[in-house]
């Protein structure tokens, strides 16, 4: 079983729609896809799941997030073990470990936890590793495949915890100013970020629970929400111009700082260019509206005449990105040049 984390600072790239997306199309492929939700936002819960099964989740039984590391958050016990809910309308094994809001709270328990797990403290180290421990119980629940986890776009105590879980991560950029500034934040704060985990690990080696490694290798970028135009690089030109940037700008920004540390997957002609995913405009509604992606969308849904033939067609533009984590899944893969 691997664990992928979606992940950027920037937020408003389509990270979330990405995301839900791609896992449909690898459930479709006899994958079992086990998705979590730890963005506050909840959106990919709202895309998955029924309203009065969103509420029933956040209940005193319920198994979202929040709920099965909430005795940790209390300080009165440890993780639970609640199993992952269906997600709706999958045309394979997918599930999700709904979101919380309240999940947001429990940052505040991880930032003040930090410095003392770092220095050993048990209680600390299981605060930290608390959401990890109950990704790992969920998945085998469900037996699945791949994890792939939806994270919110900040660099907070949250996503130093949940991102710690990932064995890799994605990150999905605009080609705008913003998402160039993004990168630097980003790659600075992960090599941060892996110099307290491994003290975490140097003075916690006696506990018998895991731990997170705390070192997710980059696999790529998708360029997301760009407006497509008839030209080669099939954007417009303001787009087109940072677009150019993108790439020199994570190869200063992320990779050259995460290779020393072999956080970097290494593909064929060092393209980390994963894939492309244009603005999808008044698809997105629809496709929301009806909890299911647009690929599965029809004139039921309210779609009619050209929109149809958009909607079938769209699911090319998620065909690399998937492939390519249909490969991740492998039980043999690490590092495809290796």
């Amino acid at each position: 079983m691997k664990i992928v984390a979606i992940f950027n600072n920037k937020g408003g790239v389509g990270k979330t729609t990405y995301m839900y997306h791609v896992a449909h199309m690898l459930a479709e492929r006899d994958l079992t896809i086990l998705m979590v939700d730890c963005d506050s936002q909840c959106n990919l819960t709202a895309y998955s799941l029924r309203d009065v099964d969103i509420k029933k989740s956040w209940g005193a039984s319920g198994n979202s997030i929040f709920q099965n590391i909430m005795p940790v958050f209390q300080g009165l016990g440890d993780i639970r073990d609640r199993a992952p809910s269906s997600a709706l309308n999958s045309k394979g094994r997918l599930y999700i470990v709904p979101g919380d809001l309240r999940l947001s709270d429990f940052e505040d328990s991880l930032g003040d936890t930090w410095n003392s797990a770092r220095g050993g403290s048990e209680a600390s180290v299981r605060t930290q590793s608390a959401i990890h421990r109950y990704i790992i119980k969920a998945a085998q629940k469900v037996e699945a495949d791949l994890v792939m986890i939806d994270l919110g776009p900040n660099l907070g105590a949250l996503n130093r915890a949940v991102l710690a879980s990932a064995d890799y991560f994605i990150t999905p950029v605009a080609p705008d100013l913003f998402s160039l500034q993004g990168t630097e934040n980003l790659g600075r704060k992960l090599v941060s970020w892996r110099d307290g985990w491994e003290q975490v690990h140097l003075n916690s080696k006696n506990f018998n629970f895991p731990i997170p490694k705390g070192a997710p290798k980059f696999l790529g970028y998708v360029i997301q929400q760009h407006n497509v135009r008839s030209n080669p690089e099939g954007m417009s030109k303001g787009w087109k111009i940072y677009g150019k940037e993108l790439m020199p700008a994570i190869n200063v920004n992320i990779i050259a700082k995460l290779k020393p540390n072999h956080q970097v997957i290494e593909w064929e002609g060092d393209n980390h260019e994963l894939g492309k995913i244009p603005n999808l405009h008044s698809l997105i509604p629809y496709s929301m509206e009806a909890k299911k992606p647009i690929f599965y969308c029809n004139g039921s849904d309210g779609l009619n005449g050209a929109h149809i033939t958009k909607a079938k067609n769209c699911s090319a533009l998620f065909e690399d990105i998937v492939s390519t984590l249909q490969a991740v899944a492998l039980p043999s893969f690490d590092d495809p040049l290796a």
